[in-house]
């Protein structure tokens, strides 16, 4: 998973900033459906889960998960990951495909308008990457756009360093940040701009996850029936 899964991942960030907090979650590999009885016992509020390539070893969220996660009065967050460790995957045309793939994956979730999609840049990057990761954002965009015949139907997030995070929220390219957990990258833990703030994982749970916190609007959702 985003910080589980990497290596070099470990610790956690330091103490979120004075917003308003809008919810517990977790976020996880693997399908939701089997420990909802957990989830809610622990008092999540929403799950972040995973939008693939049909080449991935992982599962991607299905329209029945997501029901099921709903029915529970649990939010969605939807993350689209995939050869995201890569640098060399970072550019116009890997992110135009990747939005393309997230796109047709939301709509058959069911994944309402202008809830968001956060796209994963899941390696260390330096100052020299960031070129590369706003051409990928670029081609988020305009994937998107193009997937929704003109006008994207789903708002932008971004989840990486505090670096990136910042820097493709400067740039106008994403509207949501979602800081990792990796705080040995670059401003892992100064960053304050975030949306959602990954942690380590939440205790007693049966299952792999990373804790994670939102303030204010995330671009969660929930799915109709």
């Amino acid at each position: 998973m985003l910080a589980v899964m990497l290596a070099g991942c470990g610790g956690s960030p330091s103490a979120p900033p004075p917003q308003a907090v809008a919810g517990q979650g977790i976020d996880m590999v693997t399908d939701a459906s089997d420990v909802l009885n957990e989830i809610r016992g622990a008092g999540i509020e929403f799950v972040g889960r995973y939008y693939r390539d049909p080449d991935s070893m992982w599962p991607s969220l299905s329209r029945n998960e997501a029901l099921r996660l709903s029915a529970q009065g649990l939010k969605i967050v939807a993350v689209y990951e995939y050869r995201t460790p890569d640098p060399t995957h970072f550019n116009y045309a890997g992110g135009a495909s990747d939005a393309a793939i997230a796109a047709a994956v939301a709509r058959g979730v069911g994944q309402p308008a202008g809830s968001a999609i956060y796209f994963a840049v899941d390696f260390h990057a330096h100052d020299t990457d960031i070129p590369a990761v706003l051409d990928y954002f670029r081609g988020v965009r305009a994937g998107l756009a193009e997937a929704g015949g003109g006008a994207a139907a789903y708002r932008v997030g971004v989840y990486g360093s505090g670096l990136v995070c910042d820097a493709v929220r400067r740039a106008g390219l994403a509207s949501y940040g979602w800081l990792s957990n990796s705080i040995t990258w670059d401003d892992g833990s100064a960053y304050d701009g975030w949306n959602i703030m990954q942690g380590s994982a939440v205790p007693g749970l049966s299952f792999a996850n990373d804790s994670d916190q939102a303030h204010d609007d995330y671009g969660g959702f929930a799915v109709a029936p």
